[in-house]
C-alpha cells in the first residue's frame, strides 16, 4: 500500500483530516520499480492517485480505480465548479482504467449516463463482532435517541436532521468544518466529536434511529454499521440509501425525513440485525480481488 504517510503531505483544504502528497512522483517511481506490481489499484483522485496514473499510463500497466466519492458534488456545494466540469475530469481520471469499482447499481447507473466505461460491482462489508446490540444504559431507555455519525460539512446535509422536531435526543458523532456552526445553532443537539472503535460501537448500539440525511454519498458504510447495531434508518430516497436498504423493511427512506424517522422506531432491531450480517468482508475482498487487472483478462 502507497499512501500519503510515505510522502511529505499536507492538510487537504476543508478536510483537514486527509493528507495530500506534495510532489510523490519521484518516491512512488522508486517504490513501483522495487515492488514491480502485477496488479495496481488506485483507491482516489487526489496528487497521489494521479501520480500513480501518470507512472502506469506511461510504463504500459494496467490499473484500475474506485469511485468512492462525488467529487463533483462536493466541490460545487463548496466554490460552485460546475458539475460538468467536474466529471470531466473524472472521467479523464477514470477513462484509462480497465475497471472502475463502484458499490451500487444506482451510482453504476448514474456514470454510465455520464459517460462512464469499464464499470465493475464492489460491495463493502463491516466488522459484525465490533457492531453489534448492546445493552442500553438506564438512562437511556426514557426517551428514543436519534443518532447520526459522519463528517459534519454541508455535503453531508446534516442540518436536514438537526431541524426536525422530534422526541428524545439527537446525537451527532463527527467533526468537520460544519461543526461550530452548527453547534452553536442548534444547542439543543449534543455534538460528541469523533469516536472511533468500541466507544463508536457503543453509541451506536445505545441509540434508537440512525438518521442519514445526505443526498450525495455514493454507499453509506454508516447504515451497515448502524443496522449491524440493531439500528433501523431514516433517510431519502436517494443514491446510498436506496442501494443498501431499498425496500427492506429496515428503514424508512422518504422525502419527509420527520416522518420516516419517527416511523422508523417501530421497526425491530433483530430484522436490522438479521439483514446487516449478509455484508461480510469475506464477499468484499473476493470481488475486489476478481476486479483487479490483470487478473481479470486470465
Amino acid at each position: 500500500m502507497v499512501t500519503p504517510e510515505l510522502f511529505r503531505s499536507l492538510p487537504c483544504p476543508t478536510y483537514p483530516e486527509i493528507r495530500l502528497s506534495l510532489f510523490p512522483g519521484g518516491k512512488l517511481k522508486r517504490l513501483f520499480e522495487e515492488f514491480q506490481p502485477e496488479a495496481v489499484h488506485i483507491a482516489t483522485e487526489g496528487p497521489l492517485g494521479l501520480a500513480a496514473r501518470r507512472y502506469c499510463m506511461k510504463h504500459d500497466l494496467p490499473f484500475t480505480t474506485a469511485f468512492h466519492t462525488r467529487f463533483a458534488e462536493y466541490i460545487n456545494a463548496r466554490i460552485k465548479l460546475p458539475l460538468t466540469i467536474g466529471y470531466a475530469m473524472l472521467r479523464w481520471f477514470h477513462g484509462p482504467s480497465r475497471a472502475v469499482m463502484v458499490a451500487t447499481q444506482s451510482l453504476e447507473d448514474d456514470l454510465r449516463l455520464r459517460g462512464f466505461a469499464h464499470i465493475v460491482r464492489w460491495t463493502r462489508g463491516i466488522d459484525t463482532n465490533l457492531f453489534r446490540p448492546r445493552e442500553r444504559a438506564a438512562n437511556d431507555l426514557d426517551e428514543p435517541i436519534f443518532l447520526y455519525v459522519g463528517r459534519v460539512a454541508i455535503e453531508k446535509n446534516i442540518e436536514a436532521f438537526l431541524k426536525l422536531d422530534l422526541p428524545g435526543k439527537k446525537i451527532v458523532v463527527g467533526d468537520g468544518p460544519q461543526r461550530r456552526q452548527l453547534e452553536n445553532r442548534y444547542p439543543d443537539a449534543e455534538f460528541l466529536g469523533l469516536k472511533e472503535g468500541e466507544e463508536l460501537a457503543a453509541l451506536y448500539a445505545a441509540a434508537d434511529v440512525f438518521v442519514f440525511p445526505s443526498r450525495t454519498d455514493t454507499f453509506g458504510l454508516v447504515l451497515l454499521e448502524a443496522l449491524a447495531s440493531g439500528l433501523s434508518v431514516a433517510a431519502y430516497p436517494v443514491t446510498g440509501p436506496l442501494d443498501v436498504i431499498g425496500s427492506n423493511p429496515v428503514g424508512v427512506l422518504d422525502e419527509d425525513l420527520q416522518s420516516a424517522a419517527l416511523k422508523a422506531l417501530e421497526i425491530p432491531k433483530e430484522a436490522c440485525r438479521a439483514f446487516a450480517l449478509d455484508f461480510s468482508w469475506d464477499t468484499s475482498a473476493a470481488q475486489f480481488r476478481n476486479n483487479l487487472s490483470p487478473f481479470t483478462e486470465s
